[in-house]
């Protein structure tokens, strides 16, 4: 794996991988012994993917390399090329990007000689979010197949959605979707729920956020979006005894979800993010082994491991 843009490029035995290194990497500390740096280009707001990708890089002992949108040169015209061939010029090892264009990564995937992370493209791919979901999963059931995923809010305008809901398919789990008029991507052959069909059925209830930001025609009336479409205390009263809650967040409480049930007692949400940071270590592991950059293989428990450049 030379780059990480999809999670589409890894077969399941590689999936595994990633996601066994991520547990073992959540029992011990690790160190890279060369000095290697990091650059995370994020051309769109971000909390979470920004800063679980900054607290893995440096657990791994790299060195950040700070760069803000509004005042670097994109502001004067440069392009995502340009800034990309900067950062490795002035001696970045990796670079993490997310941009809004849905396919960038297509421009820069043989022109780099370093490992690229897709944090995020547009509307299309959000493999890392796609991989701590995944973990947060396994860790509970320990296995997919079979295992029933609705996913429910903006489907169109998700990143997450497309990239989870491939994946987990699979992987061997029945995926369904819900959302309301207006929010279906017809490209994705998986079947429309009510969130009251989905609530009934469903193991894992994803829930996303209606992105206004990406929505040019259809309204969405936020008011009433809880009540008829929404997670709802009374319909998480019918969910099974055994079933979870995720959400990539932001959340937009009462909205898709009510604000009590966000660290209800089968809330995953803030295990997501707690797993980010080590799926994004993993990763980052996995691909400078690949590049040579570096190579950890100890697991013992709470052992300070050292990554020989």
């Amino acid at each position: 794996m030379r780059h990480f843009f999809s999670v589409n490029q890894l077969d399941e035995v590689e999936i595994m991988e990633i996601l066994r290194m991520a547990e073992q990497l959540q029992q011990k500390q690790c160190a890279i012994e060369q000095q290697r740096f990091a650059a995370n280009l994020f051309f769109e707001p971000s909390t979470r993917t920004k800063m679980s990708f900054l607290v893995a890089e440096r657990k791994l002992g790299m060195e950040v390399l700070d760069f803000h949108q509004e005042t670097s040169s994109t502001q004067k015209g440069e392009s995502l090329y340009d800034t990309a061939k900067t950062f490795q010029a002035i001696g970045a090892n990796l670079l993490v990007i997310r941009h809004p264009a849905d396919d960038w990564f297509h421009e820069l995937k043989d022109q780099l000689s370093i490992p690229i992370i897709n944090a995020g493209a547009g509307k299309e791919e959000h493999p890392t979010q796609c991989m701590l979901d995944l973990l947060t999963i396994y860790q509970e059931f320990q296995q997919f197949n079979g295992i029933n995923v609705v996913i429910s809010g903006d489907i169109l305008h998700s990143r997450v959605a497309k990239s989870n809901a491939q994946t987990l398919k699979r992987l061997g789990a029945n995926v369904y979707l819900s959302t309301v008029d207006g929010c279906k991507d017809e490209t994705l052959d998986f079947p429309y729920i009510t969130m009251d069909e989905a609530v009934e059925i469903c193991d894992v209830l994803m829930l996303l956020r209606i992105q206004h930001e990406r929505h040019q025609e259809v309204a969405i009336d936020q008011s009433s979006y809880l009540r008829k479409f929404g997670l709802t205390k009374e319909r998480e009263r019918n969910m099974n005894p055994s079933a979870i809650l995720l959400h990539p967040a932001p959340i937009n409480r009462g909205v898709e979800i009510d604000s009590d049930l966000v660290e209800c007692e089968r809330s995953r949400i803030f295990k997501q993010m707690n797993n980010g940071v080590y799926i994004r270590m993993a990763i980052i592991t996995k691909l400078l082994r690949a590049w040579g950059i570096s190579y950890e293989a100890n697991t013992q428990k709470r052992e300070k491991v050292v990554i020989n450049g």
